[in-house]
């Protein structure tokens, strides 16, 4: 199930919209995911992740990410989640963010102030949620190339290689 969904820009790493929570905070856990997602987008601003599709694990969760055109989607799915449907949901959502207004982007300076593609995210999200309908089980059997060329890391490589790039390489020397 598609859990959190971000939009943002690479070139300076800000989040511009966000879908709606999906994730129930009974513990702070949203902030969490939230969180370890804003690192992915910041990470992928520094040119730490190169790959324009990704998929980075955390917990019994994944993100999976698409970067197209300067922008940014990332998206929270329990692990067991077809990959496959979680890029089709992506390619969804850039498909749709084409059609808005390119200058737009460049104007906003606040986080998640992009709201007008929130109800877009909720919008694609609602025709993922079941990975059982026709529509997603003839995504899942279509075969494609690309599918296959999707790299995999997990969040806890991501910030090991981000506090030895900010401690540098002296500090690890014995």
């Amino acid at each position: 199930m598609v859990k959190l969904t971000i939009v943002g820009r690479v070139k300076d790493g800000l989040p511009l919209a966000q879908g709606r929570r999906y994730v129930t905070d009974d513990d702070g856990i949203f902030g969490f995911y939230k969180q370890q997602a804003e690192l992915v987008l910041e990470e992928i601003a520094r040119g730490a992740l190169e790959s324009s599709k990704m998929t980075v694990h955390v917990d019994h969760h994944c993100f999976h990410y698409l970067v197209e055109d300067g922008v940014c989607f990332i998206v929270l799915c329990e692990s067991s989640y077809p990959r496959k449907l979680a890029f089709h949901y992506l390619q969804d959502l850039h498909a749709e963010f084409d059609k808005f207004d390119k200058r737009i982007l460049d104007k906003i300076t606040r986080p998640y102030s992009f709201v007008k593609f929130e109800s877009v995210i909720g919008n694609i999200r609602k025709r993922y949620i079941d990975t059982r309908t026709q529509a997603n089980l003839s995504k899942l059997n279509a075969v494609r190339k690309k599918d296959v060329d999707i790299m995999t890391t997990h969040v806890s490589e991501i910030a090991r290689r981000r506090r030895y790039l900010s401690e540098g390489p002296s500090h690890f020397r014995i």
